[in-house]
């Protein structure tokens, strides 16, 4: 039963409204998202750490929903100092980090075409006029003249971002863009308005499953970008966020691995504009973690069973005092992998049990039985494999989308 505060909750959550440089109230909704993570090299080579000085850096990403009018967040969450934007713009993608003649739009904070973040804050850009259609790619240059210092980033894009010397914010050919990394860097929003604005927003939550480690660099075949297509194809205008961090662990932070999911919930599930319903997928690291002693992995405490669910009763707790619906997704398979042993295959089955079972859910996607092997359920079906032997293939994240009851968001 839907209670009175569950009803103000989700009217509340509806869009984020905000007014124009003319006083003109806007209903901004989300367009595309990326949880922020410290600055690291506990990824693949990438640029957070070093930071960027008298360099444009070229990001691109992919909206699943659409609008007329385009505005900007960008994060110095885990900055130590102000980071200066000196120049600024988005612009609809072509091929690499060229972009299509006549979309570049210079992006402005309170009317200036620079803007300092403070440490542990975030900068939100004035609206531009630009059409997108949903499923649009977008790129979004920021240039910085002086040293920003370690970089607050999103690691695992699994597409390319691009760097180049001096001021490119305004370069159509891309030609300049001459190195390439995989993350994304001080880039966390892109909210949308107009009459193609959809009317809410989908949340994949979890780890690096859900962040689409093992799909196809550049081709937006992780699991909710699938998801997204398939609610489109249905008549549904949502969009749906990736809210997955690599390695992350619902109950402890990490240097590398971002804050823990019951930390970071909040802003990176509840505090989106228009969330109507969140898919909790986490639990596998806390459960793997445990069981070997790299350092890479660290923390890795013993994390039992009535912990991790006591973790997932705070998620849907916190949701369903916003009216948001949470739907439970059950834990992958994974024996050969490095840290399967007998006792942390004792521990997903259990929690899976608790997933279908419980009823504590509004609804279940049970990503285990879409994607065990048929010959024996403790492994990841070969065809379903990028070959790890617990991270999904393209069709491994297809069939998982396929999974989720498009009734239940």
């Amino acid at each position: 039963m839907t209670t009175k505060v569950q009803e103000q909750g989700a009217a509340a959550a509806q869009f984020s409204e905000d007014r124009d440089r003319s006083g003109t109230e806007v209903s901004w909704s989300a367009g595309w998202s990326a949880p922020v993570q410290r600055p690291s090299a506990g990824f693949e080579e990438n640029w957070s750490e070093a930071g960027f000085a008298q360099q444009s850096v070229r990001q691109v990403v992919r909206v699943t929903s659409g609008g007329t009018a385009a505005r900007v967040r960008l994060s110095n969450r885990f900055g130590k100092q102000p980071v200066v934007v000196s120049a600024a713009s988005v612009a609809l993608a072509a091929e690499g980090a060229a972009v299509r003649p006549g979309t570049v739009r210079e992006l402005t904070f309170g009317g200036r075409a620079s803007v300092t973040i403070p440490a542990g804050g975030e900068a939100v850009g004035d609206a531009v006029e630009l059409r997108v259609a949903p499923f649009a790619s977008l790129t979004v240059t920021l240039y910085f003249s002086s040293p920003t210092g370690p970089a607050t980033f999103h690691a695992q894009a699994y597409t390319d971002s691009y760097r180049a010397a001096g001021d490119r914010t305004s370069d159509v050919k891309g030609g300049a863009f001459d190195e390439r990394t995989h993350s994304w860097y001080f880039l966390s929003d892109i909210e949308l308005s107009g009459d193609d604005a959809h009317p809410g927003t989908v949340v994949a939550f979890g780890d690096s499953i859900t962040d689409g480690f093992g799909s196809t660099v550049g081709a937006d075949r992780r699991y909710p970008d699938i998801l997204a297509e398939r609610l489109a194809a249905a008549g549904q205008r949502w969009a749906v966020l990736n809210a997955g961090i690599g390695g992350n662990l619902v109950l402890h932070d990490s240097p590398w691995y971002g804050d823990a999911a019951v930390s970071r919930f909040e802003r990176d599930v509840l505090d989106k504009p228009g969330v109507r319903s969140v898919i909790v997928f986490a639990g596998l690291n806390d459960i793997g973690f445990s069981e070997v002693d790299l350092e890479t992995y660290k923390p890795n405490p013993d994390v039992p069973v009535s912990q991790l669910i006591d973790g997932y009763r705070q998620l849907i707790d916190r949701a369903r005092r916003r009216g948001i619906r949470v739907i439970g997704a059950t834990i992958l398979p994974f024996k050969g992998a490095e840290y399967h042993t007998p006792r942390a295959e004792a521990k997903r089955v259990a929690l899976n049990a608790w997933i279908r079972t419980s009823g504590e859910y509004d609804a279940v996607a049970d990503f285990d039985k879409a994607l065990a092997s048929c010959d024996d359920p403790q492994v990841l079906a070969p065809g379903y494999d990028s070959g790890d032997l617990k991270h999904p293939n393209d069709a491994g994240y297809r069939a998982m989308a396929e999974a989720v009851d498009l009734r239940a968001l």
